[in-house]
């Protein structure tokens, strides 16, 4: 999936809805969305990060 995909996606859902990740101690939500340009002709890539605030 790439960047429009995401967006064109994320547009057809509920505005208010949470964002959350899957991952292998379950859920957590989304906390951050960095670039990473690892140069060398590799493509741009997004990271979605969790929120690592404690509960």
């Amino acid at each position: 999936m790439n960047v429009l995909q995401l967006i064109e996606a994320l547009h057809r859902l509920p505005p208010q809805a949470t964002v959350l990740l899957e991952g292998d101690a379950g859920y957590s939500p989304l906390g951050a969305v960095e670039l990473f340009s690892p140069g060398g002709g590799q493509p741009d890539e997004v990271l979605l990060q969790p929120d690592m605030t404690p509960d």
